[in-house]
């Protein structure tokens, strides 16, 4: 397919009903290398008016037959991604049997064969790619599948579901069967078949049935799956408790696989996961990998209930499951560890990430309007905006306002495929709040821009705040309206103990909030907690941040106050052109907060740390990559040398204990990590460093040390690194830490080394762990060097993505992300990042995930 041949985009405003709809499906599958035959039985009624279509994609057709009698060519019609039936008439069974080769399919969408298994990932349109289906999400049916196999090669042939029979065939093959008694749509079925270690246990739910757990994973790593069990049976009873949530088949498994293009996937019964998302131990899990995991885990549970009981009735609606699952697992994981740690690493990505994409060519709502790809969507825009979307709902409506909401929702429309305005609409019924205007959330793309003005009169006692909210035109619109948003603040009184905490309701484009009784003027801490998901413009003078950092009854609000105050002050030194200096007010706090940490640890470690350069370049219409880079390296070493003695005393107080993952060890060790970032600057920091790396007894501190002498460019980085990759040659998902780490070298040998990761034995451009494992971690995470002003870290990025194009669309796509918004850059970056998006438009064969990227990309 050219790029000239693209099809069209499809559009939200175009959804139709399907015109026949299939109550059964049964499906056969005879698992072979190159040539697995897939016998598919549909029971099939007639919806509505127009002819039967069924996806296919990359199938090869051996037989069709309608209510028992062989279709002829003059019966169908076959395209290279269709099937149309002529005479399908109002009812019948359409079988169809098709063959592919799994071997084959690097893209990891449909049946495909990795490593000696067998799996499937059929979202968002995988389904078409293993038979003939109406594969779309509003057609649910009951699912019913029988695989067959070489029992003595692939031991477990799983399916969705309960497990009904096992047969030994008589030509030695086995054939199981699994039946899904509950409805569902293709993209949630799955097929996994292999050789795996299986790790059981069992959950009794609230009303005292049962369920069987079942955690397959590669073979030897049974030890490294034990976390996640535990996580998924804490995550099975936090759902039951928050949202009285049961789980609802005999069984839940979850394989886990290396060769995988998500994280992880809800498919009822059958969750299919990422390997690094399910494996870990202390010696090679960090605190972040455990984190993730459980996270994950949970996400992909709480899809049970909302995605898939309640699934969506087309893609456009994806954040209807998305978003509100995200949301889901945000809740789970704050209530199991640190909510404001959690509260802060949420509020990152939607500062970084997706205020990015609000400000890109893909900026779209969380409910987009048209899309060529699918797998484009699946952004943090439909994901994290989305989960924000849903948190203002519990914000304005409250807890119990809330969770009636969603059991409105769930009783209502279980076992259907609705829309996100059926989701508001319960919500709405639920509580009597009237949110006609907060559905614009959905459709509006972009991140609103608040302003705040304060008067306080003195006399009458009465303070008046002044809101005005704007949001800029964005790629996709131009006509933007006033929200309805959720603004939590808290007035801070002289004396230290005195405060008050309001939520407003934002609706008007400039609305006034006038209180009365207010016996002093206040310092007011604006969104408190990131209730809304805005960009903020006050008028706090540098004294004022640092006082709500040392005072503000949030933590991510002291937080956010910190970071506001690097910001304004790098600003200051970006438009003089200079080099910040530190304020003896900022050394100040940093000592005290060094000499006596604040109870809330996590908190401390967050309060003593710059912002990263993402979050510095989403403030600037025009990004300085340069000035700021030094900015950041000039402020790290003056910190290392004014707070030398502090930061030592602060590093050796703790002392190292056991690796248990829990919320005081994490913080520990991130308290003790952000003093490391900083020694490593000084004379002593190659002694710190060593000795952090050899006294370590688990992944976290070991990564620690290494990006620490990495991000100083110490002597000793090299041979810690040889030493690390030594030690854990043999694990794979630490060797993807190593490769990660190797692509962040700061300095130009970075481009000699990626080269040598692609030679290494581990590395696989088949496996998309390790493409983004080094040049994910390239393009992403090591700005210094991608942002070369030669190019030469674009030119490189291009040419991957060229590259990986034909093998795994959906990753070349997802790589290509940091290359498109070039126009926010200085002009000779614009030159040469425009150059190379012409390059790739002018390739005689895209695919539409790369076309799709590169054709908004370009004016």
């Amino acid at each position: 397919m050219t790029a000239a041949t693209i099809r069209q985009p499809k559009r939200l405003a175009d959804y139709q009903p399907p015109s026949f709809l299939v109550s059964k499906t049964d499906l056969s599958f005879e698992l072979d290398p190159t040539a697995t035959r897939v016998s598919a039985t549909l029971t099939f009624q007639r919806n509505g008016a127009g002819i039967m279509i069924l996806d296919g994609q990359q199938l090869k057709l051996i037989s069709l037959r309608l209510n028992g009698q062989m279709l002829t060519d003059k019966d169908y019609r076959l395209t290279e991604d269709s099937l149309e039936i002529v005479k399908p008439g109002n009812s019948g069974v359409l079988e169809i049997v098709t063959e592919l080769n799994p071997d084959q399919n690097s893209a990891l969408e449909g049946l495909y064969l990795a490593e000696g298994v067998y799996c499937t990932q059929c979202e968002a349109e995988g389904f078409r790619r293993i038979t003939y289906y109406p594969d779309r999400p509003d057609v649910l049916a009951v699912f019913t599948t029988t695989i067959i196999a070489d029992s003595s090669q692939l031991p477990f042939l799983l399916s969705n579901g309960n497990k009904v029979s096992e047969t030994l065939l008589s030509d030695g093959r086995t054939a199981v069967k699994w039946h899904d008694p509950f409805p569902k749509p293709a993209y949630l079925f799955a097929l996994v078949a292999g050789d795996f270690d299986c790790l059981t246990d069992a959950y009794v739910t609230a009303s005292g049935r049962q369920v069987s757990l079942e955690f397959y994973v590669q073979k030897g790593a049974l030890s490294r799956s034990h976390f996640a069990m535990a996580a998924l049976k804490r995550a099975m009873h936090w759902d039951e408790q928050r949202f009285g949530l049961e789980y609802d088949l005999d069984r839940y498994m979850v394989v886990a696989v290396d060769f995988f293009n998500m994280g992880a996937m809800e498919n009822k019964g059958l969750n299919v996961f990422n390997s690094k998302y399910v494996l870990a131990d202390d010696s090679s899990a960090t605190d972040q990998d455990y984190f993730n995991i459980e996270s994950i885990i949970g996400h992909e549970y709480f899809h049970n209930w909302t995605g898939n009981r309640v699934t969506c009735r087309d893609w456009f609606q994806l954040s209807l499951k998305e978003g509100l699952t995200v949301f889901r697992d945000q809740e789970f994981s704050a209530d199991m560890g640190s909510a404001t740690l959690n509260r802060i690493e949420a509020v990152k990505l939607i500062r970084t990430a997706q205020f990015a994409e609000d400000a890109s060519p893909m900026a779209h709502p969380i409910r987009p309007e048209q899309v060529l790809e699918m797998n484009n969507f699946y952004t943090v825009t439909v994901y994290d905006k989305g989960a924000e979307v849903i948190r203002m709902l519990q914000t304005i409506l409250g807890k119990t306002g809330f969770n009636a909401g969603l059991k409105c929702y769930l009783d209502r429309h279980d076992g259907q495929a609705v829309t996100c305005d059926d989701f508001v609409q319960a919500m709405q019924d639920a509580t009597g709040q009237d949110l006609t205007q907060f559905r614009r959330w959905y459709s509006q793309s972009g991140t609103p821009e608040v302003k705040v003005q304060e008067h306080y009169d003195a006399t009458s006692a009465r303070l008046t705040l002044k809101l005005h909210q704007h949001t800029p035109v964005t790629a996709d619109q131009t006509i933007k309206q006033p929200l309805l948003m959720p603004m939590r603040i808290e007035l801070l009184f002289s004396n230290a103990g005195s405060s008050m905490r309001q939520l407003l309701l934002l609706s008007n484009e400039e609305q006034e909030f006038q209180f009365d009784g207010i016996h002093e003027q206040p310092l007011i801490v604006w969104l408190e907690d990131f209730s809304a998901p805005v960009k903020l413009s006050t008028h706090y003078q540098p004294e004022q941040l640092l006082l709500i950092a040392g005072r503000a009854t949030n933590g991510f609000a002291r937080w956010d106050a910190m970071q506001q105050y690097w910001s304004l002050l790098i600003s200051k030194a970006v438009t003089g052109g200079l080099l910040p200096q530190l304020p003896a007010e900022l050394v100040s706090l940093f000592k005290q907060l060094l000499q006596q940490p604040l109870a809330d640890i996590a908190l401390t470690a967050e309060l003593l740390a710059l912002p990263d350069f993402d979050t510095l370049a989403e403030q600037y219409t025009e990004i300085p990559v340069d000035a700021l880079l030094s900015c950041l390296a000039h402020l790290t070493q003056q910190l290392a040398e004014a707070l030398a003695i502090e930061l030592t005393a602060c590093y050796q107080r703790f002392d190292s204990i056991a690796y248990h993952y829990n919320e005081q060890g994490v913080a520990l060790r991130a308290l003790k990590g952000r003093c490391l970032h900083y020694l490593a600057f000084t004379n002593e920091g190659e002694h710190w460093v060593n000795q952090h790396y050899r006294q370590a007894d688990n992944m976290t501190d070991q990564l620690t040390a290494l990006k620490a002498a990495q991000y100083a460019e110490l002597a000793t980085s090299n041979s810690l690194l040889e030493d690390f990759a030594k030690r854990y040659q043999h694990n794979v998902q630490v060797m993807d830490k190593y490769f990660s780490l190797v692509a962040t070298t700061p300095n130009d040998a970075v481009f000699t080394h990626l080269d040598r990761l692609t030679q290494h034995s581990l590395f696989s451009w088949k496996n998309p762990n390790r493409v983004r494992a080094v040049f994910g971690a390239f393009s992403q995470r090591n700005a210094k060097q991608f942002h070369r002003a030669d190019g030469r870290g674009y030119q490189l990025l291009a040419q991957i993505v060229t590259k990986l194009d034909p093998i795994n669309p959906q990753l070349a796509a997802r790589l290509l992300t940091p290359l498109l918004s070039w126009q926010r850059y200085d002009q000779q970056r614009q030159h040469l990042l425009a150059g190379l998006l012409k390059a790739l438009a002018a390739q005689a064969s895209l695919s539409n995930d790369v076309f799709e990227k590169v054709s908004k990309s370009l004016p």
